[in-house]
């Protein structure tokens, strides 16, 4: 029979508990190079058993602090109250839908003080449903993206907050600074070598505001390399379902993200060699995958972009010598396929589009748009219904692209505005 433990006893067990074996970058044989515990966390029957973050956290640290292995998650719904904070080498699996983790409704309050840049606290109007352990956003009206941040109140004094991490920018109450419980509900920063499989991410977006792709999603990633997300997902988060930044070698391996509040996959910031195979992105509010900024050597592989509020894909910064192929774009509001309006440093060159199928998009199917060079359209499928539809518009600046064995269906099949220049 199984020992249950406490989510309190096993935090008190990792602290200051180093491997020595592990320590080493070379170590003396194969199996004291691949550690292989093995934890379950489930409602009941497991070794930890608990309902919400807490317990998934302590199974992860447990692992991640003797050199990894296997949390393995049982049935239920877990209920999220910060981010369940990934560690190198370890593999979170799953029961597929059977598992849920749940983002807890927010809880939102304007500062009392200015936040200022590398303080690691806030002051808050009101501290009530702010409890010690749970994540937070901190942003103010004008300051968005990387210069916000996502933490963990650590201690309260009153309305003071302290936090895991400092604030990346001066968060001023003058212009409406404030802190949200929003974060991902699984985050991998700084870390390396780990898998996310079989599970289900519940955003509950009817009860949480937006958070920006750049520090958040359903399942999110700064400077985690080599991560793996396979069979999971991600649905109704609000904001992207998932999200990779500056991390490199990132797989993502028949998942679904569907109804988000943002875009289905984002990965972005110089982030390299990023495999997306057989993913479905459907009815999601913006793009169903966005090239962030300078995403370079990917292949974007025999998914499904579908029914999506913005642009099927859109392509931008730097985001350079990528390739999109076999993949189904359909019923997307804003097009099909978009290169966005960059000048030449900054386009997104060598990109090759091939076999793809592009169905009901609007009245463009690919708009190649920007400075762009060294782009190659073969082998696909496009259809565009309606009066003044164009199945591939290339726009006034763009430089050179090989068209070659498509089938187009549209009222004009090519639109060359470089024609009339």
């Amino acid at each position: 029979m199984k020992t249950i433990f406490s989510s309190l006893v096993m935090c008190c067990i990792l602290v200051n508990f180093t491997s020595p074996a592990m320590a080493r970058n070379h170590p003396e044989n194969e199996w004291l190079d691949s550690p292989r515990l093995h934890i379950t966390v489930g409602q009941q029957d497991a070794d930890i058993v608990g309902r919400d973050n807490r317990a998934l956290q302590a199974a992860m640290d447990y692992v991640g602090q003797l050199g990894g292995g296997v949390v393995e998650v049982g049935p239920g719904e877990y209920l999220m109250r910060d981010s369940l904070h990934m560690r190198t080498g370890v593999t979170l699996r799953g029961a597929g839908t059977a598992t849920v983790l749940k983002k807890d409704k927010e809880t939102r309050s304007l500062l009392a003080a200015d936040g200022d840049f590398g303080e690691c606290a806030v002051t808050v109007e009101n501290a009530e449903g702010f409890e010690i352990g749970y994540g937070v956003h901190v942003a103010t009206k004008r300051i968005n993206g990387f210069h916000t941040i996502c933490a963990t109140i650590l201690n309260e004094n009153g309305n003071y907050m302290t936090l895991s991490r400092p604030l990346n920018a001066d968060c001023m109450m003058a212009d409406e600074a404030y802190a949200v419980t929003l974060f991902p509900v699984i985050s991998a920063y700084h870390v390396e070598n780990f898998r996310i499989e079989n599970l289900t991410i519940d955003g509950n977006r009817e009860h949480n505001g937006i958070i920006n792709g750049c520090r958040g999603a359903g399942i999110f990633f700064y400077q985690g390399d080599a991560g793996i997300i396979q069979n999971c997902m991600v649905r109704g988060y609000s904001g992207d379902g998932i999200s990779f930044q500056q991390s490199n070698d990132v797989q993502v391996l028949d998942c679904v993200v569907e109804k988000c509040a943002g875009g289905g996959i984002h990965p972005g910031s110089g982030s390299q060699r990023a495999v997306i195979r057989g993913c479905t992105s459907r009815e999601n509010d913006k793009d169903g995958f966005f090239f962030c900024w300078r995403v370079r050597g990917a292949v974007v592989e025999d998914n499904t972009f579908i029914g999506n509020g913005a642009v099927g894909i859109s392509i931008g910064h730097k985001d350079s010598d990528n390739s999109i192929r076999r993949n189904v774009i359909a019923d997307n509001a804003g097009g099909g396929v978009q290169w966005r309006g960059e000048t030449e440093p900054m386009a997104a060159h060598n990109i090759t589009f091939m076999g793809n199928t592009l169905r009901n998009n609007g009245s463009i199917g690919l708009y190649i748009g920007g400075e762009t060079n060294g782009t190659v359209i073969r082998d696909n499928i496009i259809e565009c219904a309606g009066a003044n539809s164009v199945g591939i518009r290339i726009g006034s600046k763009a430089g050179e692209v090989v068209i070659e064995n498509n089938q187009i269906h549209a009222e004009q099949e090519i639109s060359d505005e470089r024609q009339t220049q």
